[in-house]
């Protein structure tokens, strides 16, 4: 087990890993049309170098558990940190959209190693008290990696090049993988039994083709309507091959198994209810700032930024929190709060105060954070050591099937409202719609989240119950 004194180090040296991976896959959205312009093709057809990242998240995730175990987790993270950095790399040397395109496909091996292997890492290194603060410490890159990403892609594609957007993750890869060797535990399971090759083929083409669907949706990508709904008709058909080969498979690639428990499976759902709205409030914000209100790019980042603020504060708390309330308490009515202030959103007008917008952003960014935080922590509080590694994978997958899931069902309800409305660009009424149609899905999860048991999570919270209190007095 790591130390009071160390568990910190090694939460932030996997949350910077977890950054580089977050704002790469966000920064590059900002550049698009100058690459475009680069590699002389059309902007519609740079969607590839964004989908190409996530077919190799889909692919390897799944995997990185069995990986971990069988080679080492800490190999492995800091393969996966090489993989990654060289593949940035590549990336900024394109001279050609098909040359960006495989280098991105391998970024997106080493990115999907990367984030479930470090959160095993931690699940196996850190202490089961310690657990909340460490988690707290991870989520704050996964939520300053979106927000970050917009400007600081505007910024280098303005005043350097659209390469700068790859090369900065070098020194930052360089780093920790010097940090990852010398401070990270190589932690494995004895006996990971045999690779699951079915499943992964039939993981991948499922995952693959869901994750590709969705952004062909989101961004309006594909020749028609009927290739979309081929591409997903592939992916459900391949995942209900897979549910049938996972019921009978002895360790299957992605175990649904898994959801029996109750801490695991409830957090899961919930938490795929909540990431939708997370998925969508990076796509649906910066493009009504700028769209609506008339801001510049680096305006509407530097609004953006709040709610990223808004996570940095929470680190502060959440372990206090938790101890108090406990896991089910603070997701049921923290999860309403959250979602309440993301509701706000949807009444921004120019004639706010900025500081008033600013304030929204940084209390939901702050409830946003510590409903993450609950949602990872409590998720691993039942998992048999032995079963760590395939939970993280597994959670790990779920976890960006629903941001994909986020950015396509916002896209649908702005497209919708226009339609319906007969605007032929969105305009504030839309961007209200389509944030009120996301925040209804969060509230969905409270409800969930309160069939979880009282005292689940009570030795990673440290959270007591007031009649065990009583009790324990009387005694």
């Amino acid at each position: 087990m790591a130390s009071k004194r160390s568990f910190r180090t090694t939460a932030l040296i996997i949350a910077a890993a977890l950054f580089m991976e977050q704002l790469d896959s966000t920064v590059l959205a900002t550049a698009l049309p100058t690459m475009a312009r680069s590699f002389q093709v059309s902007p519609l057809h740079m969607s590839a170098a964004l989908t190409s990242y996530m077919l190799g998240l889909a692919i390897f995730i799944p995997a990185s558990g069995y990986f971990a175990d069988r080679y080492g987790a800490r190999l492995v993270f800091r393969l996966a940190i090489v993989v990654f950095t060289v593949g940035s790399m590549l990336c900024g040397q394109s001279g050609s959209l098909p040359f960006l395109v495989a280098a991105r496909l391998l970024q997106g091996m080493g990115g999907a190693m990367m984030v479930p292997v470090g959160r095993l890492v931690l699940l196996r290194t850190v202490a089961t008290e310690d657990l909340v603060s460490a988690m707290s410490w991870l989520m704050v890159p996964a939520l300053l990696g979106p927000v970050v990403g917009p400007p600081l892609g505007g910024f280098l594609v303005t005043y350097l090049s659209w390469r700068w957007i790859f090369y900065i993750n070098v020194p930052i890869g360089i780093l920790g993988l010097y940090l990852a060797t010398v401070f990270i535990d190589d932690v494995r399971e004895p006996n990971p039994g045999r690779f699951d090759l079915r499943g992964f083929f039939l993981s991948s083409i499922s995952l693959s083709c869901l994750m590709y669907g969705f952004e062909m949706v989101s961004r309006g990508v594909g020749q028609s309507a009927m290739v979309t709904g081929g591409v997903l008709g592939v992916g459900v058909a391949a995942g209900l091959a897979y549910a049938r080969h996972a019921r009978w498979a002895l360790n299957p690639i992605i175990d649904f198994r898994l959801m029996k428990i109750p801490t695991f499976g409830i957090s899961v759902i919930g938490g795929s209810l909540t990431r939708i709205t997370t998925g969508a409030l990076p796509f649906l914000m910066p493009m009504m700032l700028q769209l609506g209100f008339g801001f510049s790019a680096a305006r509407s980042g530097m609004v953006t930024f709040s709610t990223a603020a808004g996570a940095v504060l929470m680190k502060l708390v959440a372990a206090p929190i938790l101890r108090r309330f406990g896991f089910r308490a603070t997701l049921v009515w923290n999860g309403v709060i959250a979602t309440a202030f993301l509701a706000v959103c949807a009444l921004f007008r120019p004639s706010w105060p900025l500081l008033a917008i600013n304030v929204v952003l940084l209390a939901g960014g702050f409830f946003q954070s510590l409903q993450f935080t609950a949602y990872n922590t409590v998720a691993y509080a039942e998992i048999p050591p032995a079963r760590m590694s395939s939970a993280t994978s597994y959670y790990a997958t779920f976890q960006q099937l629903m941001l994909s899931m986020g950015i396509c069902v916002s896209s649908a309800l702005l497209a919708l409202s226009m339609a319906l409305a007969g605007h032929s660009s969105p305009r504030l009424s839309d961007f209200s719609v389509a944030f009120l149609g996301v925040t209804l899905l969060s509230l969905m999860a409270s409800p969930v989240c309160a069939r979880l048991p009282r005292s689940a999570g009570s030795a990673m919270s440290g959270h007591v119950w007031a009649t065990d209190r009583i009790r324990d007095e009387g005694a």
